[in-house]
């Protein structure tokens, strides 16, 4: 079973799925003349435009809970498996995915606005539902949903849930189970309470985590800082094939960069779109800009603190893929001798500049880190679920995904589960795949609609979505929202 879903996975999450993300996120880039960078400054304007409604969240809010989404593990596992098996040129090639990935999250996050309908009070909107109202092809926007609420409902969670137990074990010596109970009453408290208080919970939790990290991150660069120009230079050389030490690893270099880049951002795997929906925005545009910010900050920011960690305090390995052949040794650097790649890398760094602190504060980050995740899986399972129940207004289907989940996370927690890591991996390569491929097809009313709010702005209005105004008939929830404002 094992080596059948490897086989799948490795199919899946192939060489042609990374060149469909870097050739889309440089199409999207051309397309909107560089909006990252154009409207770089319109973003942080945006960050709290909005208020929360009845039926919405805020852009800052929606920011917070795709952050949970995007900033997790692979934020420190995945950054320390990419140089491990990259090389530093990694960071170089996760950088520039971030950069061409701001515009295809904007596409589909502007495109989850156009398209967002209202389930039980609350907006909700994905793929799902921009595959069946802007392609025309229900049957692909059911097979969708169902791929996403069994990866992001039933496999991810409990893995996520056995990396915060184990980490809490290894720093605090607390039994799986006590901690597995802990983030079981936890994470009901949270959903029980809707869609709101997830936001609200995101909104504090989510960039006090960022930051304090970061900050972190920043007392340690600092502490050594006349080695950071030598490290860049190191970034540099190692992702062009200029650095002879690690030439071995060159291609391997951009592979994993590429590979860690889009798992850790997510822009076009089909994921954040489902919590942008959710945001009181007069105009789609808003939370496109807004969510192209947020591939930035997990990337650029909370990505580049680990990795800068690791690179400067010189505490990460660099395998040699050519070990076990000709007498090559295992490692073409070794500067963290007996100690597996991972969030162990991480610890080590932080360690060799706080004794004793590092082990205690990447585990609490782990969690915080962890628990948010599943908190966006739960959003984004919870939000296909209403698709597939549309037709039935009551919130019994929302409260066995409760229970569930609660089950999976608890299970998770206490078992080992490598295999559900490699199923839901096939979930989330299988949604970045039919993603994609819905967005390039379904681009226009994106791109209209990026074109709309620029000649607003332009005439100095506040932008105001009239879907009709760009040749969109079949996003009706625009008229109601309108409608409730006038009142």
């Amino acid at each position: 079973m094992e080596k059948f879903v490897g086989v799948v996975n490795s199919i899946i999450w192939s060489d042609a799925l990374i060149v469909l993300c870097l050739g889309t996120g440089l199409y999207f880039s051309w397309r909107t003349r560089f909006l990252q960078v154009r409207h770089f400054k319109e973003m942080f304007r945006l960050l709290f435009d909005g208020k929360s409604t009845e039926s919405g969240v805020s852009s800052f809010q929606a920011l917070s809970m795709s952050l949970a989404g995007r900033v997790g593990t692979g934020n420190i596992a995945g950054v320390a498996t990419a140089i491990a098996f990259g090389g530093p040129g990694a960071m170089f090639w996760m950088w520039l995915v971030a950069f061409l990935g701001a515009s295809t999250a904007f596409i589909e996050a502007t495109l989850a606005q156009i398209y967002k309908e209202k389930h039980l009070g609350e907006f909700r909107g994905g793929p799902a539902f921009y595959i069946e109202r802007g392609l025309g092809v229900k049957w692909f926007g059911v097979l969708f949903a169902i791929v996403s609420v069994i990866s992001a409902g039933v496999l991810l969670p409990g893995v996520q849930a056995n990396s915060v137990a184990d980490g809490i074990k290894n720093a605090f010596q607390l039994e799986t189970w006590m901690t597995g109970l802990g983030v079981v009453v936890i994470f009901a408290a949270i959903v029980f309470g809707g869609v709101k208080r997830i936001a609200k919970f995101t909104e504090y939790i989510v960039p006090f985590m960022a930051i304090g990290y970061i900050f972190i991150a920043l007392i340690i660069i600092i502490a050594d800082f006349k080695e950071l120009p030598g490290v860049i230079m190191l970034v540099f050389k190692s992702a062009f094939n200029m650095e002879a030490g690690f030439g071995a690893v060159f291609g391997l270099a951009v592979q994993w960069g590429v590979k860690r880049g889009i798992y850790s951002n997510e822009a076009g795997q089909g994921t954040a779109p489902h919590i942008a929906a959710a945001a009181n925005v007069s105009h789609p545009v808003k939370q496109g800009l807004v969510q192209s910010f947020s591939v930035y900050v997990d990337t650029l920011l909370v990505c580049s603190a680990t990795g800068f960690m690791l690179l400067m305090t010189g505490k990460y390995n660099v395998h040699n893929p050519a070990f076990g052949s000709g007498g090559a040794s295992e490692f073409l650097y070794s500067g963290a001798q007996n100690i597996a790649v991972g969030p162990g890398y991480t610890q080590s760094a932080m360690d060799s500049v706080f004794p004793g602190f590092g082990s205690y504060f990447v585990a609490i980050a782990l969690f915080f880190f962890a628990f948010t995740t599943i908190l966006a899986y739960y959003y984004i399972a919870e939000t296909n679920v209403s698709y597939l129940t549309r037709k039935f207004e009551s919130p019994v289907f929302n409260y066995i995904l409760k229970i569930v989940m609660m089950l999976v996370i608890m299970y998770g927690s206490i078992n080992q589960a490598t295999l559900a890591w490699d199923i839901g991996d096939i979930g989330v390569g299988l949604m970045a795949w039919f993603n994609i491929i819905a967005i390039l097809l379904l681009q226009r009313p994106a791109l209209a609609a990026l074109k709309d709010y620029e000649k607003q702005r332009k005439a100095g209005k506040n932008p105001v979505f009239v879907p009709e105004d760009i040749g969109v008939t079949n996003a009706h929830i625009w008229n109601t929202i309108r409608k409730e404002e006038n009142k």
